[in-house]
């Protein structure tokens, strides 16, 4: 059972709360206290091309298999259907054998163009190009809409940081 003690306003001068503009700061101050710390985490990461991004997606692509791929492409299609363009940032990340979807002359550029009309981003992993370069002596021809990372696992981890969910189908 608690106790409570009057509170004379003998006691509340004492502590600077006697006026009520001093109630007001309290207040204030006690609504601030039960906002989260971290605003940011709270709301998802900042972004500058997605601006009223409610959701932060990551799906991450390291299969060379068309199925995989389709799959991948069909997810964000569908998830910006669902919440629309404008509510999610959605970024596809690339690397070892996945980065043959960013290819100049991989079969889904169609696609890729489409979701990059929307505003989806696609990364490659330059580590990976590398090392397909080194090992056929060729560098492959990678689709203009691709952004690269040195690593893309990397890339990956700086974006759940950030606040993205990961997503491998």
């Amino acid at each position: 059972m608690s106790r409570q003690l009057p509170l004379s306003s003998s006691v509340l001068g004492k502590v600077g709360l006697a006026c009520p503009s001093a109630w007001l700061v309290l207040a204030a101050l006690v609504l601030l206290a039960a906002l989260p710390l971290n605003g940011a985490q709270a709301q998802g990461p900042a972004s500058d091309s997605k601006p009223f991004a409610e959701h932060f997606l990551l799906l991450q692509l390291s299969d060379a298999d068309p199925e995989k791929q389709a799959m991948v492409l069909s997810a964000a299609n569908n998830l910006l259907e669902h919440y629309g363009p404008d509510h999610i940032d959605i970024e596809v990340v690339t690397f070892g054998p996945g980065v043959r979807l960013l290819f100049a002359d991989a079969p889904q550029q169609a696609q890729v163009n489409s979701l990059v009309a929307q505003g989806v981003r696609f990364v490659v992993c330059l580590n990976t190009i590398d090392t397909i370069e080194r090992s056929s002596g060729q560098r492959p021809e990678l689709s203009p809409h691709a952004i690269p990372v040195q690593v893309g696992l990397a890339h990956v981890l700086e974006r759940v940081e950030e606040g993205y969910v990961v997503i491998r189908p």
